[in-house]
């Protein structure tokens, strides 16, 4: 064992002392005032609060995108909307960086991680998903699981509630039934271990990239770090496995594309599925198979994706958008005025209805300006990059801090401040495409975002049409972890009072 562990420190040296000298050689060539900054254990060891907030100093002190040298490893760190345009908008800077390569483990290469050819397929596979006339049909999941969510919250009128747990519940019920079919809470422990599961793979992730000598397969398998991530992940994927068995037991190919007729009875009447099945972005990938497009293994990785990606992070924006109504009485009575102008009170709304809520636009929007729901995304460069007369070579790591970009006080005066208004048409005109990217941008946007857009509006249609919302918890109170979404440290707490 000794020998082992010799060898491993050995090989890491090595590797350390290769990127190092390759950084030196970079930084010499510079002649530029570019930030460079260099840190080890000092950030390795920190808390996830400090990770958090140690990127926020920097983007304070400099004001501009700086380089970041991290044991050997350097990267550059993009915090202002003029370099994310350059890096998004460009068709050669999409691959993913190796940081996505944690995720493999549970989500293998699906849309999310995958890049190349790979990515390309799946894209234009999976874009059929989002069209307009199945969102309609997602419309139908929103509106019974956000009845479900004003239901429970009846029960709480008056106390203080933390909304955090009771939102990602919401939304991992949503996606589930809108990913794979699938009631989530009809489904007793398997769904409570499901749930369970999803967070700690999280956690698992998060411990990992912030120890990077774990990052080497070879190390995080020694010291027993990867023993109890499969442990984790078995019960995850083997739900996936037998939900995807059973929706292909049910499938039918029929005109419309892989959905199943309206009357269509499932066999040995399991519970998964419902007597009128709808459609699940589940039948896409089926579909496809028998087209030969993709395998059985391709379909359970983007299932997990959908699945992975499609609740925490719209649990985090909901959560936000709540803390914020609340603190704005005024936000809520405009949305409830809109509504009244839109439709009357006991009308089922449509995606016509919700496309015509202008100013819940601009509030779910100037919420996720101000609390982006994935704060971090990463790119490796495809080519060599020149940022003020900084020559990065092909394979750099890009960090793109979402956070920051949005906290531009050159684009966006007093950031902190809520003003739904930054989002009027006029004011839009005025800026980059890139100072906005809750939902990143370019070619590898996020593919959901209609999706989400619009559950996000159904949810806060029915919030603020049934009840009042109260501040308990204050804004400066809110203290983030880093972490795969914006994930805050303590309960965000808030009150509702009905409105009847």
């Amino acid at each position: 064992m000794f020998l082992y562990l010799f060898a491993v420190l050995l090989l890491y040296i090595v590797w350390k002392l290769r990127d190092y000298f390759h950084f030196k050689e970079l930084k010499n060539f510079s002649t530029t005032s570019t930030p460079i900054i260099k840190t080890s254990f000092n950030i390795a060891y920190q808390s996830q609060e400090g990770i958090f907030k140690f990127p926020r100093k920097c983007a304070d002190q400099f004001q501009t995108s700086y380089v970041h040298w991290f044991f050997g490893l350097w990267s550059f760190e993009v915090c202002r909307a003029k370099e994310v345009e350059r890096i998004l908008g460009s068709a050669k800077h999409i691959d993913k960086s190796d940081i996505y390569n944690l995720l493999n483990p549970f989500l293998k290469t699906g849309l999310l991680t995958s890049n190349g050819e790979k990515w390309h397929s799946r894209r234009r596979m999976l874009t059929s998903a989002f069209h307009f006339e199945i969102l309609k049909e997602y419309l139908e999941v929103f509106r019974e699981e956000s009845d479900r969510l004003v239901l429970s919250l009846r029960e709480t009128i008056g106390a203080e509630v933390n909304i955090v747990p009771i939102v990602t519940q919401f939304t991992l019920n949503t996606i589930c039934e809108a990913a794979m079919g699938v009631k989530l809470s009809s489904l007793g422990n398997d769904g409570v271990v499901y749930r369970k599961n999803i967070y700690e793979v999280g956690k698992l992730l998060l411990s990992r990239l912030l120890k990077p000598w774990l990052m080497r397969d070879f190390i995080y398998s020694l010291l027993g770090h990867r023993k109890q991530l499969d442990e984790v992940l078995k019960p995850v994927l083997e739900f996936t496995k037998s939900i995807v068995a059973q929706r292909k037991f049910t499938f039918s190919d029929d005109s419309s594309g892989g959905r199943a007729p309206e009357e269509e009875v499932d066999c040995n009447e399991n519970i998964y599925f419902r007597t009128k099945k709808r459609y699940a972005m589940m039948d896409t990938l089926l579909q496809a198979e028998r087209q030969g497009l993709i395998d059985e293994d391709g379909i359970i990785e983007e299932t997990d994706t959908f699945t992975f990606e499609g609740h925490d992070t719209t649990s985090a924006a909901i959560s936000f958008i709540i803390l914020l109504l609340a603190h704005h009485p005024e936000a809520q009575e405009a949305i409830l005025e809109e509504i009244r102008d839109v439709v009357d009170t006991k009308h089922d709304l449509t995606i016509d209805d919700f496309n015509r809520f202008e100013y819940m636009d601009r509030v779910i929007k100037e919420s996720m300006r101000i609390y982006p729901p994935v704060p971090f995304i990463s790119r490796k460069l495809s080519e060599d990059y020149q940022h003020d007369g900084f020559v990065q070579p092909e394979g750099t790591l890009v960090n793109i801090h979402i956070f920051d970009v949005h906290r531009d006080p050159a684009i966006f005066p007093d950031p902190e401040k809520f003003d739904p208004d930054r989002f009027l048409p006029e004011n839009c005109a005025e800026r980059s495409n890139f100072a906005f990217i809750a939902f990143s941008a370019g070619m590898r946007n996020c593919i959901g975002q209609r999706f989400a857009m619009l559950e996000l509006k159904m949810v806060v249609t029915k919030l603020i049409r049934n009840f009042k919302i109260l501040p308990v918890t204050r804004r400066e109170e809110v203290v983030f972890l880093a972490d795969l979404v914006l994930r805050p440290r303590n309960p965000i707490k808030i009150k509702f009072v009905s409105r009847t």
